[in-house]
């Protein structure tokens, strides 16, 4: 299999630092823009269109349930995905999963309602949600390790926040996007409103697009592949070489549940006849939460590059249990004002420091040779778990979808696997980019490469 041609001393080429940090900007920001319009329409829309709606409970139910279901898709695609990046570099991945979100989310807003075809639409339905679970599973992984690769070594955690940077613009572009929608009238709203934003994704997917087969590959991969060669199996070296990584990476990526709960079931909740907040003051919460995000993941990604990742990991992930279980409980209160503090404070500043310092943490713990392998197949698992969240939240506050405090507990025990993660990591943010993930090799491993 060929593989990119390049010297392997070639330096990197002037300004592909920003180029890539910009590119995984744009790209993320089309990611979780489509991902998070779903799961706004997951929780206030779908129960209504493609479910029973005589039913509202079990309807939200099973709504917040095909929010799961591309979690569940993405440990499948991250084991492909990860395979060909390890194999012919972090750029196709990367143009790979773009287009494919983009043509899949269009495809939801084209999808019939179950008045006009039954129960066929809840199936059309999860099929392209799978298809989404299929793109993101390769999308943070590969745009995280194209930023790391070319980023300067003293600067690996500011450059590699733009992949999450972005994540928070594509979910504050979508919560904006609703904002309108959602104050449609009903009829409207049901009928064609909800599908105008998933459209809008054809746009954002083209331009990304001619940002992103612009990039060079990564200097790291390419003096990888023109001096040892790359992986023929990268699943074998990375579980060889590097499983107690790929745990820690599972347990740390849970810590995204705190996302999913912010996210879907809180506005579930909040917008219930329990608590009957609007849809429309609940979206402002998240905007401005998102917004607040949007300064604070650099701000806590350039602390990690002067201080470790692993402190900045731990204030985040740990912060979290108490400041979501304050977020939760704002919310029983029906104060709009202590509410959108807390969802600030929550989501906007603790969770960042987690967010923005993941993908040069976990990136770090991994060689060039198995890093986009060990990214992927560690964050989605781990992010399947926390997809579920939702569905186990929903289950968890009862029959009359109000006990928050459970869901508070819930939230806060999701969060124990991170810091335990994070406790038991090496600390890697003075260490040398090449030197990164360094393992003693057998001689044998010269007979499972191919060389350039």
């Amino acid at each position: 299999m060929s593989v990119p041609a390049a010297s392997p001393d070639a330096p990197a080429p002037p300004g592909q630092a920003r180029k890539a940090a910009a590119a995984a900007w744009i790209g993320s920001a089309l990611e979780y823009f489509d991902f998070f319009i779903y799961g706004s329409a997951a929780a206030l829309i779908f129960p209504k269109v493609f479910f029973d709606s005589s039913d509202p409970a079990t309807a939200t139910l099973l709504s917040l349930a095909t929010f799961g279901v591309a979690y569940a898709a993405r440990p499948v695609g991250a084991l492909f995905l990860g395979h060909v990046g390890d194999r012919l570099g972090r750029k196709k991945i990367m143009v790979f999963t773009l287009v494919l979100m983009g043509v899949s989310t269009f495809l939801i807003g084209c999808l019939p309602t179950r008045a006009q075809v039954g129960g066929l639409a809840p199936v059309l339905l999860v099929a392209c949600r799978v298809l989404q679970g299929i793109s993101a599973a390769g999308e943070q992984a590969s745009a995280s390790s194209m930023t790391l690769e070319h980023a300067p070594p003293h600067r690996r955690g500011f450059f590699t926040s733009f992949t999450l940077g972005g994540t928070q613009g594509g979910q504050l572009i979508a919560t904006l996007v609703f904002l309108p929608i959602a104050a449609l009238p009903e009829d409207q709203l049901l009928s064609w409103g909800w599908r105008v934003p998933f459209w809008m994704s054809i746009a954002v997917a083209v331009a990304g697009y001619l940002v992103r087969r612009r990039l060079a590959e990564t200097p790291a991969f390419t003096r990888q592949a023109a001096t040892e060669g790359v992986p023929k199996l990268p699943l074998v070296v990375l579980v060889r070489e590097h499983w107690a990584d790929v745990l820690r990476v599972i347990a740390g990526a849970m810590v995204a549940s705190v996302s999913t709960i912010f996210t879907v079931w809180a506005l579930a909740y909040a917008t219930s006849d329990a608590v009957g907040m609007s849809r429309s003051s609940m979206l402002w919460v998240g905007a401005i939460a998102n917004l607040v995000a949007l300064a604070a993941i650099p701000l806590w990604a350039r602390l990690s590059d002067r201080i470790g990742r692993r402190p900045v990991y731990l204030a985040g992930a740990a912060g979290s249990a108490v400041t979501m279980a304050l977020y939760l409980w704002a919310i029983s209160t029906g104060s709009y004002p202590l509410t959108l503090v807390c969802g600030v404070l929550a989501f906007g500043v603790v969770y960042s420091a987690a967010n923005g310092v993941w993908p040069a943490f976990y990136g770090e713990m991994f060689s060039t040779r198995v890093r986009l392998s060990g990214m992927a197949i560690g964050t989605q698992i781990g992010f399947a778990i926390s997809g579920f969240a939702v569905t186990f939240a929903a289950e968890i506050a009862g029959p009359g979808g109000d006990d928050w405090a459970a869901v508070a507990l819930f939230t806060a025990a999701l969060c124990v696997p991170p810091v335990i993660a994070a406790l038991s990591a090496r600390e890697t943010h003075r260490v040398p980019t090449e030197a990164l993930g360094a393992r003693p090799r057998p001689g044998a491993a010269a007979q499972e490469t191919v060389t350039a």
